[in-house]
């Protein structure tokens, strides 16, 4: 009955939009979901195709954010491209980039007569995708950010409170050697080492990542990686590694594998695992802040988002657009966006959404979901906190990977790997600021 009304409150609500389509169109949606995530996005096509008699969406799955996105610059080239495109974070250079390939939402909106307000979008979520005087390029859909997930069975067999703390990096260290002596194979795994580990961690504790307010200020940007917090940081883990307190499963989210099978007592990853965990985990699990090094100013700051924006393609008739534009504003739609919060733990892109989720109670019967949103809206993003926008980041991604291996593997000094990485990614800077002169 609850999903009933939910469902038919988000219909009438987007009504007033959906009228201003005056013929049928049907639409193409490429996304990178599988597992519950593609279930729910199929589950919220679903919804809106049966909610109205005006458009169709297709949507369908083009393998990770990578190939998805690959797929989509692919098809552009072969005019087959989709009308709305899922692209991870890291490629907003790259699409801000690519003239004549992308409409900008906010001129979808204006030309198909659609009520839209970009201020309705949090703060920290808007400006990664706007341009710098507010104009919305890409609709915020899927935005995450990292927590510390934490086994607690596994902590009271370390002989720990499932209470401890474990807001400092300093602390995580002590519950990673009582792990350890307690038997425990994987004390602690990560996902997304990069986003994680350097990314975030940069940004949490008020550091640059890159140059340039990291990358927003213009494409002469360099990386600003292989300062003494960041390597500090590199090394521990890599020492952790040594000592197998730190197990690293992979470049993606291998590692959520073995902490939903309760393999792992800690684990550094998206608020978004709340919907894999929540469905798989055979154990009582928690969700605390990222964790911070303690006597860092500034530190916490904020952490910064993860996850995609949805784009939409040049290319397609006006009927075509509207009913992109319809689309678009159902899923931004309050009830639709506050079911995606509490089904995936994804960030509520809107205020509306999160003022909702809290008055339903969600976040008291649910202790910890609020967490996300608590660690990327406490304090004003600062230059170095309100994310990063580095043309062909995806490649530079893959070298930091690669470099960070070198690390776990004991290889590498943290300082080496964090030097080569910057000179190699500056490389590939170089050549994408030549390109988009």
């Amino acid at each position: 009955m609850k999903m009933r009304k939910l469902l038919l409150s988000a219909t009438v609500a987007a009504t007033s939009v959906w009228t201003a389509s005056a013929s049928a169109a049907e639409i193409q949606f490429w996304h990178a979901f599988t597992g519950r995530l593609g279930e729910l996005v199929a589950e919220q096509v679903e919804t809106f195709n049966k909610s109205q008699d005006q458009h169709t969406v297709t949507a369908s799955h083009k393998g990770n954010y990578s190939e998805t996105l690959n797929a989509g610059i692919a098809a552009f080239r072969a005019g087959e491209q989709p009308h709305v495109l899922m692209v991870f974070e890291v490629g907003t250079a790259t699409m801000m980039s690519a003239k004549g390939a992308t409409k900008p939402v906010y001129q979808v909106m204006e030309e198909a007569g659609a009520t839209f307000d970009p201020n309705a979008y949090i703060g920290s979520v808007k400006g990664y995708y706007t341009t710098t005087d507010g104009k919305m390029l890409s609709l915020p859909f899927n935005s995450s950010t990292p927590v510390l997930w934490v086994n607690k069975d596994l902590m009271t067999k370390a002989g720990l409170s499932a209470d401890t703390d474990l807001s400092t990096w300093e602390n995580v260290g002590k519950a990673l050697d009582a792990a350890k002596a307690a038997g425990i194979s994987c004390p602690m795994t990560t996902a997304w080492q990069s986003w994680i580990h350097l990314e975030n961690l940069s940004a949490y504790h008020n550091t640059p990542f890159a140059t340039q307010d990291n990358g927003f200020a213009g494409n002469d940007t360099e990386l600003a990686l292989n300062s003494p917090l960041q390597v500090k940081h590199i090394q521990a883990l890599g020492d952790w590694a040594k000592d197998g307190k730190f197990i690293y499963a992979g470049r993606r989210n291998e590692g959520g594998a073995n902490f939903r099978a309760g393999e792992c007592m800690l684990f550094t990853e998206s608020s978004a695992g709340y919907a894999g965990i929540k469905a798989e985990a055979k154990f009582d699990f928690a969700v605390n802040q990222l964790p911070y090094w303690e006597g860092t100013e500034g530190a916490p700051q904020n952490t910064i988002i993860g996850g995609a924006s949805l784009w939409v393609m040049e290319g397609h008739e006006a009927e075509e657009y509207k009913a992109a534009a319809d689309f678009l504003n159902f899923l931004s739609s309050t009830d639709i966006q506050a079911k995606w919060h509490q089904d995936t733990g994804y960030l509520p892109i809107t205020t509306a959404a999160g003022d909702k989720t809290k008055a339903d109670g969600f976040y008291d019967a649910n202790p910890g979901t609020d967490i996300a949103v608590i660690q990327m809206t406490a304090k004003e993003p600062t230059a170095n906190s309100k994310g990063l926008r580095l043309g062909s980041f995806d490649q530079i991604r893959g070298i930091i990977d690669e470099e960070l291996e070198g690390v776990w593997a004991g290889d590498k000094t943290a300082q080496a790997a964090l030097d080569s990485a910057k000179e190699r990614g500056d490389r590939l800077l170089r050549r994408f600021e030549q390109a988009n002169k």
